[in-house]
C-alpha cells in the first residue's frame, strides 16, 4: 500500500475510531478521499408549493431524498467516494430516484432493482407558529421488502472506511431491521467504522419497538448521533431540564446522558444536534459532542429556515467528513454544525454546499453577502 492509500485510515486509527488499516483511500491534494457507504430508503418527495397547506395545493413540487441518501449526497459534494445502497422498483420512478443521486456523483452500482414501489412522502412546510407536516405513503416499498440476499455486502464493503445508517431503515419493517443488522455484521467483520443517526420516527414505530430493535444494533456502532428526542425514544436516555419547544437548553443534562450511553454501549463519540425552536421559521442551531473525557458545545447559529428537511442528515455528513479529514472532535463538530446551518437555507432534501462554503461559515463569515 502506498502512503496515499493509508493516510485516511491512519488518521482514523490514531484517533481511536477504527482498528482497520488496509483501505482503498486516495489523497487528492490535501483532502482525504474516503469510501463511505450509506444504506437506507430513498423516497419521492411531493411538497406543496411555497407554504401552502395540503388542502390549498393544486400541484406538488418533486424532489427525492431520504436520511442515508442525503448523507451520501453531502459526502459526495465534499469529494468523498460515497456509495448509497438501497432497493428501488424497476420502473421510471425508481430510475429517477437513482438519477437524482448520480447527478451529485453518488456511486449507485450496488442499488438493487425490484419490488413493488418507491416510498413517497408528502410535505407541507410550516411557517411562524404553524408546524410543518409530513404524511408517509411508504408501506411495502422495495427497500422495506428487501432481504440480505439482494446485496453482496462483501463487495459493497470492500475497501470501505465508513458505514452510516439511521434508525429509519430498521423502522420500515422487521425484514428491514434484519437487513440492517446483516449489513452491520458485514461492516464490522471488515473493521469498518460505523455511525448511526438514531432518527426516531413516531409514524413508523413505537418507542418500545424502537428501543428493542435499536438497543441490539448499538453493539456495532462507534459514533452515535441523535437529538434529545432520539436519545429518549430510541435508547431510553432523557437529558434533564430540556424542552426543545421552550427554546432553551440545559447542557449539563446532555453530558450526563452521554456518559451513560458511552458506559452502556462503548461508543467512541456521542453527538447531538441541538435545535432551539423559536418558531417553524426561526431556530437556534448548535451541537455537542462527548468522547468519554471531554464535552464540547459548538457555536450556535440563528437560522431563518427555508427548508429544514435533511438538516440532521447534513449535520451527520459534515461530522463524518470532519472526522475522516482528521480534524479533532471540536473542529469536526463545528464543520458539521456549519454545514447543517447552511442546509436549512436550501430547498429540497439534499445539502448542495461545498467544502469552501462550509469553511467560510466556520471561519466566521455569516454575512450572506453576494460573492463576486
Amino acid at each position: 500500500m502506498n502512503s496515499q492509500v493509508n493516510l485516511c485510515c491512519i488518521k482514523l486509527y490514531l484517533m481511536g475510531i477504527t482498528s482497520k488499516i488496509d483501505v482503498q483511500t486516495i489523497n487528492k491534494g490535501d483532502i482525504i478521499m474516503a469510501k463511505i457507504v450509506t444504506m437506507g430508503e430513498i423516497m419521492l418527495r411531493l411538497s406543496t408549493p411555497g407554504y401552502e397547506k395540503f388542502i390549498q395545493a393544486d400541484s406538488f413540487d418533486v424532489n427525492y431524498g431520504g436520511g442515508e441518501a442525503n448523507v451520501a449526497v453531502s459526502l459526495a459534494n465534499y469529494g468523498h467516494n460515497a456509495y448509497f445502497v438501497t432497493k428501488v422498483p424497476k420502473n421510471p420512478i425508481g430510475d429517477c430516484a437513482v438519477a437524482s443521486l448520480r447527478k451529485y456523483n453518488v456511486n449507485t452500482e450496488f442499488i438493487a432493482k425490484g419490488g413493488e414501489r418507491l416510498g413517497i412522502y408528502f410535505l407541507e412546510t410550516g411557517a411562524s407558529m404553524r408546524a410543518s407536516n409530513v404524511v408517509y405513503d411508504r408501506a411495502h416499498s422495495s427497500i422495506a421488502e428487501a432481504t440480505a440476499s439482494d446485496f453482496d455486502f462483501d463487495a459493497i464493503f470492500d475497501g470501505a472506511d465508513w458505514f452510516h445508517f439511521t434508525g429509519i431503515t430498521p423502522a420500515l419493517s422487521d425484514g428491514a431491521a434484519e437487513l440492517t443488522e446483516a449489513a452491520l455484521k458485514a461492516a464490522k467483520a471488515k473493521g469498518i467504522t460505523v455511525s448511526v443517526d438514531l432518527n426516531f420516527r413516531k409514524k413508523l414505530w413505537t418507542s418500545e419497538k424502537a428501543q428493542k430493535v435499536m438497543t441490539n444494533l448499538m453493539q456495532y456502532v462507534d459514533v452515535c448521533i441523535g437529538n434529545e428526542e432520539d436519545a429518549e425514544k430510541v435508547l431510553g436516555f432523557k437529558p434533564s431540564g430540556t424542552d426543545v419547544t421552550s427554546g432553551e437548553l440545559e447542557l449539563a443534562g446532555y453530558q450526563d446522558i452521554f456518559k451513560q450511553m458511552i458506559d452502556k454501549f462503548g461508543f467512541k463519540y456521542v453527538v447531538s444536534s441541538l435545535r432551539e425552536s423559536y418558531s417553524a421559521s426561526d431556530n437556534g442551531w448548535s451541537a455537542c459532542i462527548y468522547d468519554g473525557k471531554e464535552f464540547y458545545h459548538s457555536r450556535k447559529y440563528n437560522v431563518r429556515i427555508v427548508d429544514r428537511v435533511g438538516g440532521g442528515d447534513s449535520f451527520a455528513a459534515g461530522l463524518i467528513c470532519g472526522l475522516i479529514d482528521g480534524k479533532n472532535m471540536k473542529d469536526a463538530l463545528e464543520f458539521g454544525v456549519a454545514a447543517s446551518a447552511l442546509k436549512h437555507t436550501i430547498p429540497g432534501d439534499y445539502n448542495l454546499v461545498t467544502r469552501a462554503d462550509v469553511e467560510t461559515l466556520v471561519g466566521g463569515d455569516a454575512s450572506g453577502r453576494v460573492q463576486r
